[in-house]
């Protein structure tokens, strides 16, 4: 069974600013989700859209979420990508998982949220401590908001405290990177396979 995953990348820049180390760590989980049959057919940079701040589906006004939702929903898998900023996920994030508070009462006629039988797992990139705590708040939030969380769900880097080297800048991938990179997507191939197979009650 080929599943489908989306990416989106929470960085605090757009798309045309420089190159983004987040889409360099989606872009190895992308090559090893292709190995286990899962095609990444999209990568969304928040920062390119006007996401209003609130907790509702649709803020009003020329919001870009309910259409950005919409295109995640309609995957099996969500690679939720970002850099740390200050020891934490970064603000474009937050606002991401803020929206995502709207499946809370968005439910269908069993009381199941949207995101239910869904797995989502975190792309993780900083030049400073905080990659653990950054996981913790993403999967704690997704979990609240439905998403299923697989074993080995954040691959991340994380850099010399205030360095210049970035991930992107890397010549190669690191070893521990790759072998994280293996474990979480096949984790979560496997994962969404038994959801769809067994959805939840």
């Amino acid at each position: 069974m080929t599943l489908t995953a989306i990416a989106i990348n929470c960085s605090l820049k757009t798309s045309s600013s420089e190159p983004s180390s987040t889409d360099a760590m989606i872009a190895v989980l992308k090559e090893h989700f292709a190995k286990v049959d899962v095609a990444l057919t999209d990568t969304i940079r928040i920062a390119d859209h006007d996401v209003k701040p609130g907790v509702d589906h649709d803020m009003g006004d020329g919001d870009a979420w309910p259409e950005i939702e919409k295109r995640i929903l309609a995957h099996d898998i969500l690679v939720f990508g970002g850099p740390i900023w200050m020891g934490q996920t970064g603000s474009v994030a937050k606002r991401v998982l803020e929206r995502m508070d709207s499946f809370l009462y968005d439910t269908d006629a069993k009381g199941r949220m949207k995101s239910y039988g869904k797995v989502a797992v975190a792309a993780i990139v900083g030049n400073e401590d905080g990659a653990h705590f950054s996981a913790a708040q993403l999967f704690q939030s997704l979990n609240d908001t439905g998403w299923t969380i697989p074993p080995v769900a954040a691959c991340y880097w994380v850099g010399e405290a205030m360095g210049s080297t970035d991930f992107k800048d890397l010549p190669k991938t690191p070893d521990k990177v790759t072998e994280t990179a293996k474990m979480t997507t096949a984790n979560a191939a496997h994962l969404a396979r038994l959801l769809k197979d067994a959805p939840f009650p």
